[in-house]
Order: C-alpha cells, then sequence, then structure tokens
C-alpha cells in the first residue's frame, strides 16, 4: 500500500483517550480490547497497572477509530463492560481540549510559563481566563493578549463573598481545570472538596517540608541540600493532597537566600508544567490520597 495512503486513513480516524480503574480481577483487558476492536478500534497506548496493596486495577488506553464513532457512540459500546467490572471511568476525544482557569497572585513566574508553553502548544488546553486577588495592572509586562481577567481581591471579612465570585467564575466559563500558579490563597473545605481531583497547586518545597512564611529563607537557615517543588491535587487538608509530581535540585552553602529563590521558582515552573501536561492527557487517576500517573 502506498505511504500516503497511511496517511488517508489516520485522517479518517479520529483517537480516543480511555481512562478506568476498578477493583482487580481477570478479563478485563480482554473485555476493553475486544470492544474497541469491535468498534473498528485500533489500540495506539496502553498502560496499565494493579495496585496489589489496595487490590484496585488503572489503565489508559489510547485508540484510533473510525471517524463516524463519536465520544456519545463509543460510550455507549464500552458502557456494558464498564458496568460489568463496576469502573469508573472517562472517554474524550484526543483533540478535545480541557477548558483551564488560572489563579495567580503577586508572583507570575508560574504564569508566565503556563501561557508560553500554551502558546508554543506544549500544553492542549483552551484557557478559561486568569484569576487574580491582585488587578490586571500588577501583570502589565506579560502578553496577556484578550485572556479573560477577574480580579478578585480577598480579605479574611469577604473570603466567603470572593469565593462566590470565583465559583461563578468557574461555572460560567465552564472550567475543567483549575490552577493555583502560586494563588497565594488557602481554598475553604467547601471549595476544595467541590473541586476535588480537578484542581492543582503548586508547593514550594518538596513535601513535606517547611511550612509559612520564607520557606527557602527556613531552608537556608537549615542549611538544606536539596530543594525542592511539589504538584498536588488541592484538598482540605493544607498542602497534603494526592501529589501528582516533585522535582528537587541540590544546592550547598555557596548559595543565598535569593539564590534558592531563583532556583526554587525554576523548579516551581517545570513542576507544576508537568503536573497539568500529565493531567491533560489524562495520566493521572486518583488512588485514594495517592495518584497512579502513567508516564509519558
Amino acid at each position: 500500500m502506498p505511504q500516503n495512503r497511511f496517511s488517508e486513513l489516520d485522517r479518517e480516524m479520529r483517537s480516543f483517550v480511555l481512562t478506568a480503574h476498578c477493583v482487580d480481577r481477570p478479563g478485563i483487558v480482554s473485555a476493553l480490547s475486544t470492544t474497541i476492536f469491535n468498534l473498528g478500534g485500533d489500540i495506539q497506548d496502553l498502560q496499565q497497572f494493579g495496585d496489589t496493596i489496595t487490590g484496585k486495577y488503572f489503565n489508559r488506553i489510547v485508540f484510533k477509530a473510525p471517524a463516524n464513532v463519536s465520544v456519545d457512540s463509543a460510550k455507549g459500546a464500552l458502557a456494558p463492560v464498564m458496568e460489568r467490572f463496576d469502573m469508573d471511568w472517562t472517554l474524550r476525544d484526543q483533540t478535545q481540549h480541557s477548558k483551564v482557569l488560572i489563579l495567580v497572585s503577586r508572583f507570575d513566574h508560574c504564569l508566565v510559563d503556563l501561557l508560553y508553553r500554551w502558546r508554543a502548544g506544549e500544553l492542549a488546553m483552551d484557557i478559561a481566563g486568569i484569576v487574580s486577588n491582585y488587578p490586571r495592572e500588577t501583570y502589565s509586562n506579560l502578553m496577556l493578549g484578550d485572556l479573560p481577567f477577574w480580579h478578585l481581591p480577598i480579605t479574611k471579612e469577604t473570603k466567603r463573598e470572593q469565593e462566590q465570585q470565583l465559583r461563578g467564575v468557574i461555572e460560567e466559563t465552564g472550567t475543567d481545570l483549575v490552577v493555583l500558579a502560586r494563588y497565594m490563597q488557602v481554598l475553604s473545605d467547601e471549595l476544595a472538596t467541590d473541586l476535588y481531583g480537578r484542581c492543582i497547586n503548586i508547593h514550594h518545597s518538596f513535601l513535606p517540608g517547611f511550612k509559612g512564611a520564607k520557606p527557602y529563607h527556613q531552608a537556608f537557615d537549615r542549611g538544606v541540600k536539596l530543594i525542592g517543588a511539589t504538584a498536588h491535587y488541592v484538598t482540605g487538608d493544607l498542602d497534603e493532597g494526592p501529589i501528582i509530581e516533585q522535582d528537587v535540585e541540590r544546592v550547598t552553602h555557596l548559595d543565598t537566600p535569593d539564590g534558592l529563590v531563583r532556583k526554587g521558582r525554576d523548579i516551581e515552573r517545570r513542576v507544576l508544567a508537568r503536573a497539568v501536561r500529565y493531567h491533560l492527557d489524562g495520566r493521572v487517576l486518583l488512588n485514594d490520597k495517592k495518584t497512579v500517573v502513567f508516564p509519558e
């Protein structure tokens, strides 16, 4: 068959991402692969994990199917298998981008990095907008273009009202994922619960670590040899949500507090970007207080 014929066939197919988890038992992969085959599908990538501690099974399957197979028809074909194994599952067209709302405070290094990666095509997302407790003028050096921006100032007395406004933005924009890109406000237990599994925070430490103000200065005072950052899902337990990604960098006695801040910001940027990308790609599945993250 001529090589260009493969390209034509590829254009006639659409790509799906299926994620699922359930109690582990025999026959799951066979049932799923048979159903996908009967759809006219072709599995491109299959990753799975059986947790011997919890007895749970997790998988991520990327498959192509004829262009006339819609998400709804694919879901209809897969539903009996999912019901038989009592699976929690999602299926999406791989070309369908999630809507991401970015929350930020005064420090803008993570926001800048996410915007760059989005514009460069590294993050398959649609930005629903940016929310900050600082006015738009704070970011006058950034090219925000026509991205929607909401200035939602907050005080201890207005926290509840501000969160109601934030909820309104999330609902109005149809946001799928909220990213706290160094948003220096603690979400209420109620909002954190409502956003469970779809709100990612970047923490300026290789958790567990130094909490509170000036973490890098605390680390400097203790003479640490490694600094790091942690991206995790937000929960009502401050900075203790399921961890998605972490990274560290070695430091020495020659590093100043300002040097640690500079290195720390670099780690924060790349850790948050990886966590967001993994989530968007459907590579992160919740496993009680932990996550299963399928590699790229």
